[in-house]
């Protein structure tokens, strides 16, 4: 991708609804929020049927946009026996073109982080093949509830990283949003699709709604992020991970609707008697089979011990390796537990024992 581009436009609600037509008609995928069934509070990440379903000003959705590159099943190769002879076929590409409309910045940050570890010692073709087919549009987002911490994280409510074309409401009373082209991708699809974008117009409006939003957001935690790394590196073995554990299901919700964790596990199954598949599929380190030896031997035996590995993975060992935090703060893991583990709190806890300042959102 280019360096950040300085064209600006507008686009009219009517005209994004018209974009994702035309793109629906010419055979790309349109993927955005929409509303999950007869529960118009919950939304879902979706490949749109028609332009009239996408739901850009209702919640988060409740999963994120990793299962767009790497799918939570996916077959890497087939294999068949014939005569004492075993033939392998690599699975095809399966990467359709596909444009992402309206995502949040939280979303939309993840597979950038994610690509460090996919292209460090082996590229992992079939993610990046996903991400070349993908055109990225993310929308400003107004700061959803007290789960939010992107802030916290070094992202904000408008970030643009991860995204082609921004798109930010500016408040005005017939609706429309503020356009920033950002990479080469994203000019390319404005250029095919000119006339659904208009002069720019708005930014001061777009401006203030990210002030506020990001106000809000940063007011829901604020923490030192290297400090909190300094303490995880020191503290393998402090109480509080037995603490938490005591609230931990092992049921892996958190890592499903994370935007950044990634972990998988690679199976050699049977089709028949005579033919089958090598399947990679999502795995979850909360899940006590996940470092289970065949030897019977576990490393990780305890959910604190499973608890512990998934706050240092984000926030000291990923950071530690490759300069990122493995977190968007979006605060999906927050919503979707069942046992109320709350990663903001548990940060905050996690600030204060570092002995940093007070921090926000009740500390």
């Amino acid at each position: 991708m280019s360096n950040e581009k300085t064209e600006s436009l507008f686009i009219t609600d009517a005209d994004l609804a018209a974009l994702a037509s035309d793109l629906i008609a010419a055979g790309t995928r349109v993927v955005a929020p929409v509303p999950s069934g007869d529960d118009e509070g919950r939304t879902h990440y979706r490949a749109l049927s028609s332009a009239d379903r996408f739901a850009l000003d209702g919640p988060l959705p409740c999963g994120s946009l990793k299962e767009f590159f790497l799918p939570p099943t996916e077959v890497l190769l087939r294999w068949r026996r014939d005569q004492g002879k075993v033939e392998v076929d690599p699975a095809p590409p399966d990467a359709p073109a596909t444009v992402i409309l309206g995502a949040a910045p939280c979303d939309v940050a993840g597979p950038p982080v994610v690509d460090r570890v996919m292209d460090w010692d082996f590229r992992d073709e079939p993610w990046f093949a996903r991400r070349e087919a993908t055109v990225v549009i993310a929308r400003a987002c107004p700061g959803r509830d007290a789960s939010c911490f992107c802030t916290a994280v070094g992202l904000s409510p408008s970030s643009t990283r991860g995204a082609d074309i921004m798109l930010s409401p500016t408040g005005e009373s017939g609706g429309g949003h503020a356009v920033r082209v950002l990479t080469d991708k994203g000019a390319d699809l404005v250029k095919r699709h000119r006339a659904r974008f208009g002069a720019a117009r708005g930014a001061a409006g777009a401006e203030r709604l990210a002030a506020e939003a990001e106000s809000r957001v940063a007011g829901n935690l604020d923490i030192d992020p290297r400090a909190v790394r300094s303490w995880l590196a020191a503290n393998f073995d402090h109480p509080l991970w037995r603490r938490l554990a005591d609230r931990c299901h092992g049921c892996g919700a958190c890592a499903a609707v994370c935007p950044a964790c990634h972990c998988f596990d690679i199976v050699d199954e049977p089709d028949g008697t005579d033919h089958g598949a090598r399947r990679r599929n999502w795995d979850m380190c909360q899940f006590s089979l996940f470092t289970l030896h065949g030897s019977g031997h576990n490393p990780r035996q305890t959910q604190s011990a499973r608890i512990r590995q998934r706050v240092m993975h984000k926030f000291s060992i990923y950071p530690e390796r490759f300069g990122e935090i493995l977190c968007t703060g979006c605060g999906r893991c927050a919503r979707a537990c069942p046992g109320g583990m709350d990663l903001p709190e548990i940060l905050r806890e996690l600030q204060r024992l570092a002995g940093g300042k007070s921090t926000a959102g009740g500390a």
